[in-house]
């Protein structure tokens, strides 16, 4: 773009444009936004990791709660309309697993899918898939004058809102690429994909699997709906809403398990809620992510346990091992000299 002259002067316009924390560039490429958000956790991580230590201080449920409130929003501000590249999500995933680490007092030599599963924290790519999966449940469940992009929908779209598109050919695309190409929500998209859709029809397009069993999707309504409106009541569209919700949130722990399988050794399942033993001091609660994830000092300690124990005696390897020491014979005492 040229150079923008005042009173003499000239200034050079910016390639990057900051809108709420959002960082555009000419190309909408992510990688600029996600760089800052990776920088600001940077941070904000070097400050809170002095709250506790590896072996003290706070508890692996409170550091659990500070990575997964104040960590991971900043990290992932801005995935609810836009994606990491890969370039971008390495540098995201390298930091993540950095605090999956210093909730759990795990080693380095501890696989990440296990990481991530000890920690509780889900992987930044599961979780950018369900901020947007969130963010396309809210645009559909909004009326217009709540949220206008809900009127982009297509009159197809499974919407208790009158208020939508004419068709699905509408008039979006004027101006734009021809790659561009609208979307029919019905059909899914394939893989990998063919042309770019518009923002709003690949938006509604991730609320498809969460319409199992719904003819409509819920109107969350901020005022009283007007007398005579022919749509359920409030309460039960709202309680549909929080169903919705909760199969996202159960879509999420399924792309956590495709996402980072873990080694066949480790068959703990993935869960959002801490463990119960990561209420314990750090140190105890460390040593016990360390056993569940099969890298500890313990490791190379014979266990007691065994279901089928072997009788022979370890030393001699011939003789069966006797449950009890055998006593040994008495020592006679020794005799008092005396003298005359």
């Amino acid at each position: 773009m040229a150079p923008i002259e005042l009173e003499g002067h000239l200034f050079q316009p910016s390639k990057v444009v900051r809108w709420l924390g959002y960082w555009f560039t000419p190309a909408l490429n992510t990688t600029h936004h996600f760089r800052h958000r990776l920088s600001l956790a940077q941070v904000i991580f070097s400050f809170v990791k002095r709250l506790s230590s590896p072996g003290a201080c706070v508890k692996p449920f409170l550091c659990h709660r500070i990575a997964n409130g104040l960590l991971l929003p900043i990290l992932t501000y801005g995935a609810d309309l836009l994606t990491p590249n890969s370039s971008a999500l390495r540098s995201m995933d390298s930091f993540w697993h950095r605090v999956q680490r210093w909730t759990t007092n795990n080693f380095f030599s501890t696989p990440t899918s296990i990481l991530s599963r000890e920690a509780c924290l889900p992987p930044v790519v599961s979780y950018c898939r369900y901020r947007r999966r969130l963010a396309a449940l809210r645009v559909a469940c909004a009326p217009p004058y709540a949220n206008p992009a809900s009127a982009r929908l297509p009159q197809s779209f499974p919407s208790l809102s009158s208020f939508k598109a004419q068709d699905s050919s509408r008039h979006l695309t004027v101006g734009l690429s021809s790659v561009y190409l609208p979307l029919t929500w019905k059909t899914r998209t394939p893989s990998p994909p063919i042309r770019k859709h518009l923002p709003v029809d690949a938006l509604a397009h991730l609320t498809l699997p969460l319409q199992e069993g719904l003819t409509r999707l819920p109107l969350v309504l901020i005022a009283p709906s007007p007398h005579g409106a022919n749509i359920p009541p409030s309460e039960l569209m709202q309680k549909t809403y929080q169903v919705l919700r909760a199969r996202a949130r159960k879509m999420l722990l399924q792309d956590w398990v495709t996402d980072a399988p873990t080694p066949p050794y480790y068959s703990f399942p993935p869960s959002l809620t801490p463990h119960l033993f990561m209420g314990l001091g750090k140190f105890v609660a460390g040593r016990i992510h360390q056993m569940r994830a099969a890298k500890s000092y313990l490791a190379a300690h014979t266990s007691w346990l065994d279901e089928n124990p072997d009788p022979t005696c370890p030393r001699c390897g011939t003789e069966p091992e006797t449950s009890r020491m055998p006593s040994s014979p008495a020592r006679p005492e020794p005799e008092l000299e005396t003298s005359c």
